[in-house]
Order: C-alpha cells, then structure tokens, then sequence
C-alpha cells in the first residue's frame, strides 16, 4: 500500500473520530470501513488480524450501547461547542499519552471550557456531571472504541 493511500485511510479515520462526535454521522463504520479499506488493500496477516479485532470491538460496542444512556445534549445544559472541544480533546490526548489520554482529554477539556463559562469550579463540576450523565458516557464509550481501532491501526502501520 502506498504512502498516499495510508494517508487517505487516516484521514478517513479521522472524519470518522470526528464523526463519533456529531449526531447523525455514522463514526464508527466510517472508522470500520477504513480499515477494511487498508485491510483489502494491505493483504498481510497482520492487516486482517487488526480489521478482525476492529470489528469485534465495535460490534461490542454497539451491543453496549443499550445499556448507557441515550445522548441528550439538551438536558447537559452545556453548549454544543464544549462538547465539540471535548471529544477533539480527547482524540488528541488518546495520541499524547496513548490510551489514558483520551478519557483524560474528554473529560478535562469539558471541565475547562465550563470553567470558563460558568466561572467557579464548583459549577463547573456540577455542570460536567450533568454532561456526562446525560451525553458524555455514551459519547466516551463510542470514541473510545473508535480510538482503540484506530491506534491498533496506526501501531499495525508504523510497525510494518
């Protein structure tokens, strides 16, 4: 596979993370379909072993996905963009400090931005409880299932 097309399936895999984060887009068999893509185009036994554990984790996930709650961003009370600023937070610190980083990342960039907008850490506290209760678990199990695929498939990568 070549070096422009494993540029392409990242970044296929990246519309896809970011796809997890808003409603109506289908993140995870975006994410799932770039692997395939690598997967059919990389015949190696690797590439099948990486496309065979993406698609029992999301199929985990989706089986999951009954038990949590069911997004309701307007009962979080917290705009949209700090959501938003959340889930990339947490995409960007699942690659800084692999794994640990992206719930870190998820969680404490919701924390700041409503510390910013509310003011006090005691509201912003209360206001993330209320996000993740009512958004936020659903939207971290999804994008960390997401997030693990596409490490497996970047480690798979660089590995060779």
């Amino acid at each position: 596979m070549g070096v422009w097309q494993l540029v392409a399936v990242g970044l296929v895999m990246l519309i896809g993370l970011v796809g997890v984060l808003v409603p109506g887009v289908p993140g995870q068999a975006i994410v799932w379909a770039a692997v395939l893509w690598w997967a059919l185009t990389d015949v190696t036994p690797t590439a099948w072993v990486v496309l065979i554990g993406a698609t029992v984790l999301l199929l985990l996930n989706q089986a999951l996905k009954p038990l949590l709650r069911p997004r309701r961003p307007r009962e979080a009370g917290a705009p949209r963009r700090t959501l938003m600023l959340g889930g990339i937070a947490g995409i960007v610190g699942f690659f800084l400090v692999p794994v640990v980083g992206g719930i870190l990342g998820y969680v404490g960039a919701i924390y700041g931005a409503e510390r910013l907008r509310l003011g006090s850490g005691g509201a912003a506290r209360t206001s993330l409880r209320s996000v993740m209760r009512a958004t936020g678990y659903s939207v971290l199990v999804e994008l960390f299932a997401c997030l693990l695929v596409t490490g497996a498939w970047l480690g798979a990568v660089l590995r060779g």
